[in-house]
C-alpha cells in the first residue's frame, strides 16, 4: 500500500531527477492528444499532472509541471496547441500555471495521509480544481470572458472526463510509486 512506502523524497537526486523528467515529457506527450472544443482544448493533460504529484510527491510533482511551463516560456512548442511562448499570452496560459501548483498540492495531501485509493482520488480532485481555479480567473481576467461564458467554456466540458482522469491517476499512483522505489533498489 501507499501509506507504506517512503516518501519520494527519500530518493536520490539522480532518481527525483529522472521522475521530473518523465513526468515533465508525461506532460508534453499528454497534450498532443488534445481535442479542439473551444478556448481551451480538451487533453490529457490534466492525467499526467496528477499522476505527476500522486507519484513524485509535492517538491518532484511541482517542479516537473514546472519545467515544462518553463520550457513553453523558453519557446518550445510542447503546448496542447504547439504555440511555444505564445500559449503563455492565450486563453490557456493561466491552466498551464495551474498544472504546476496541482500537481503540487496533490503530491502535498498525498504525502500527508492519502493512502487509500479513494482519498487519492479527492487529493486528484483538489488538484483538478485549482487548476480550474487559475484557469477560470485567467479566462476572465486576462481574456476577459464574462463568467457565464468562463463557466461553459473552461470548466463545464471538463468536469466529467477530469473526475474521470484524478480516478485513473488515483488508480496508477501506487503502482508507479512502486515502480520508482523498485528501479532505485536494483
Amino acid at each position: 500500500m501507499l501509506r507504506t512506502l517512503p516518501r519520494t523524497r527519500d530518493l536520490s537526486l539522480a532518481y527525483r531527477l529522472a521522475g521530473i523528467a518523465v513526468f515533465t515529457i508525461l506532460t508534453i506527450l499528454s497534450a498532443r492528444i488534445t481535442i479542439e472544443i473551444g478556448p481551451v482544448p480538451f487533453t490529457l493533460q490534466p492525467l499526467a499532472v496528477l499522476l505527476a504529484g500522486l507519484v513524485l510527491g509535492a517538491r518532484d510533482g511541482f517542479a516537473s509541471q514546472a519545467v515544462y511551463v518553463a520550457l513553453i516560456a523558453a519557446g518550445a512548442p510542447l503546448d496542447a496547441r504547439a504555440l511555444g511562448t505564445a500559449a503563455l499570452a492565450g486563453p490557456t496560459a493561466s491552466y498551464l500555471i495551474g498544472f504546476v501548483f496541482a500537481a503540487g498540492t496533490a503530491g502535498f495531501l498525498v504525502e500527508h495521509g492519502a493512502s487509500r485509493v479513494w482519498q487519492r482520488w479527492l487529493a486528484g480532485i483538489v488538484g483538478v480544481g485549482i487548476i480550474y481555479l487559475f484557469g477560470v480567473l485567467g479566462l476572465h481576467f486576462v481574456v476577459g470572458l464574462d463568467w457565464d461564458k468562463v463557466w461553459g467554456a473552461g470548466v463545464a466540458p471538463f468536469i466529467v472526463p477530469d473526475l474521470l482522469k484524478a480516478l485513473i491517476a488515483a488508480a496508477l499512483a501506487e503502482g508507479g510509486r512502486s515502480l520508482l522505489l523498485r528501479s532505485r533498489l536494483q
